[in-house]
C-alpha cells in the first residue's frame, strides 16, 4: 500500500490512498507495446494536490450521486474521461468496442456472412457474403431482417443489430425476413463461421475501364485491390485497363498500412506520406516502391467530405504526385495517426501519436484536400439517403461524371502517343 493522503471533508476525516490514483496505470506498465519496454507508472511525479481532488472527487460522487456508484465504475469512467479529453480521435477501449475496432481492422469476424444497411427504418440485407451460411440459406439482397432468435430487432440501431448475428464460431442463430412478394415472414437457422470482410467492391464500368469501391482500409484491402485489379484486366480479355475509377467516397479510414500499400499499387516511386510526433515511432517517411498496376493508365479518385484519415492519405499522395485527379468533393480533414496500444484484461488505448503530411508537406488536419475538379452535391441524386453501395454505378451520377473525365484523359493520351 502506497502513502495515504489524509484530508477533510465536509469536516469528516476520510483516508484516501494514493495507489488508488497510481494505480490506474500499473496494467499499463505490464503491456510491451512494439518493443518498448514496459512503463513504471511510478517513474512520473503526480502532484500531492492533484492526487487529493481526483481522491476527493471519487468519494464525494460516491457518497452522493443520486445512484450508488462502486469504485471500479468511478475509475474506469476517470479514464475514459481522461483520454477521450485528448482529442475527439483517442479513446480507452474495452469489450465490445474494442472487439469492434479488431474486426475493422482485421478485416476478419465470426457471423454469418450479411452487409446490411438501414433504408427507411428497417435493416436492409445489401448483399449476403459468398462462402458465409447467409448465402448457403438462401437469404437474398433486399430482404428486410425483423427478427434475431425470436427477438424483433432495434432498426435505430444498426450496431446492435450486427452484434447480436455475430457470436463464436459453429454458434446458430435464427434469423427473421421479410421478403417482397412473400406474404409470410421468413425463418432462417445459420451456423456462424470465420467471414472475411470485403472492403473493395470492383465491376467493369465499360469496355477497358474499370470501377472500384474501397469502404474502409483493413490489413486485406491492398491484397484484395490488387486481386480484383487483376480480375479487372482479366474481364478485360486480359489486357490493360484503359483507365480506373477509385471510389474512396464516404470511406471513414483504418489502417494506415494497409492505405500506404493501396496507393503504392499505382505510384511508381515518390513520398506517398510523412509523419510527425514525439516518440521515435511516431516520425516516418514511407515512400512508393517501383511498380505501377495500372502501367500509368489514368485514374480519378472521388472524395467527398466523409472520405477521411486513411483516405486521404490515398487521394493526396495520388494528387500530389500527378497520378489521379481528384473529384467530388472537400475530404473530411483528419490528419492524425491513431496507434492502438494493448493493456492489460483486452483493454486498449487508441492514442493519437503523430500528425501526417500529404506529399507537398502539407497538413490536412481540419483542412482536408480540395478536389481538382468540384462536384456539388446534388441532394436529389440517387445516392443521396442510400448506402452508396446499393446504388448502381449507371445511376450514379458522380461515377458518371468521372467516367467522362476519364475519358477526356484517356483522349489525351492517346494524342500525346501520336505525336511525333
Amino acid at each position: 500500500m502506497l502513502a495515504a493522503v489524509k484530508f477533510s471533508i465536509a469536516g469528516a476525516w476520510t483516508t484516501l490512498a494514493v495507489g488508488i490514483v497510481l494505480g490506474l496505470s500499473l496494467g499499463v506498465g505490464a503491456a510491451v507495446w512494439a518493443g518498448k519496454a514496459p512503463l513504471n507508472p511510478l517513474d512520473g511525479d503526480l502532484p500531492l494536490a492533484d492526487a487529493r481532488l481526483l481522491a476527493e472527487v471519487l468519494e464525494r460522487v460516491k457518497q452522493d450521486y443520486v445512484d450508488p456508484l462502486n469504485d471500479h465504475q468511478l475509475l474506469s469512467a476517470a479514464v475514459h474521461g481522461m483520454v477521450s479529453s485528448l482529442d475527439p480521435h483517442s479513446e480507452f477501449l474495452e469489450g465490445e468496442d474494442y472487439e469492434d475496432l479488431k474486426i475493422s481492422s482485421s478485416g476478419e469476424y465470426s457471423g454469418v456472412g450479411l452487409e446490411v444497411s438501414l433504408q427507411d427504418g428497417a435493416v436492409i440485407v445489401i448483399s449476403p457474403i459468398d462462402g458465409g451460411s447467409a448465402a448457403a440459406a438462401g437469404i437474398r439482397a433486399g430482404d428486410a431482417i425483423i427478427s434475431i432468435d425470436g427477438v424483433p430487432v432495434d432498426s435505430t440501431s444498426l450496431d446492435a443489430v450486427i452484434r447480436r448475428m455475430r457470436g463464436p464460431d459453429g454458434s446458430e442463430v435464427r434469423v427473421g425476413i421479410e421478403r417482397e412478394n412473400v406474404a409470410e415472414p421468413l425463418e432462417f437457422k445459420l451456423k456462424r463461421a470465420r467471414i472475411e470482410l470485403r472492403s473493395v467492391k470492383w465491376q467493369m464500368a465499360e469496355p477497358g475501364v474499370g470501377y472500384a469501391r474501397i469502404s474502409q482500409f483493413s490489413d486485406n484491402t491492398a491484397d484484395d485491390l490488387k486481386k480484383d485489379v487483376a480480375a479487372l484486366m482479366a474481364k478485360n480479355g486480359g489486357k490493360p485497363l484503359q483507365g480506373l475509377v477509385l471510389d474512396l467516397r464516404n470511406n471513414p479510414g483504418g489502417v494506415l498500412e494497409a492505405a500506404v500499400a493501396v496507393a503504392d499499387e499505382f505510384l511508381d516511386k515518390g513520398i506517398i506520406v510523412t509523419a510527425d510526433g514525439r516518440t521515435a515511432e511516431s516520425k516516418f517517411e514511407m515512400d512508393a516502391t517501383p511498380g505501377d498496376d495500372l502501367n500509368g493508365a489514368p485514374m480519378v479518385v472521388l472524395v467527398n467530405a466523409g472520405s477521411a484519415s486513411a483516405s486521404e492519405i490515398v487521394a493526396g499522395a495520388l494528387k500530389d504526385n500527378h497520378r489521379a485527379v481528384l473529384m467530388g468533393r472537400r475530404t473530411f480533414g483528419k490528419g492524425s495517426v491513431q496507434t492502438v496500444i494493448p493493456l492489460s484484461n483486452n483493454r486498449a488505448l487508441k492514442l493519437t501519436t503523430s500528425k501526417y503530411f500529404t506529399p507537398s508537406g502539407a497538413s490536412i488536419n481540419h483542412k482536408g484536400i480540395e478536389p481538382d475538379v468540384l462536384i456539388e452535391r446534388d441532394p436529389k441524386s440517387a445516392i443521396e439517403g442510400e448506402d452508396f453501395d446499393s446504388v448502381a454505378i449507371e445511376r450514379d451520377a458522380e461515377v458518371q461524371r468521372a467516367l467522362r473525365e476519364l475519358h477526356e484523359q484517356m483522349a489525351h493520351r492517346a494524342r500525346d502517343k501520336n505525336t511525333v
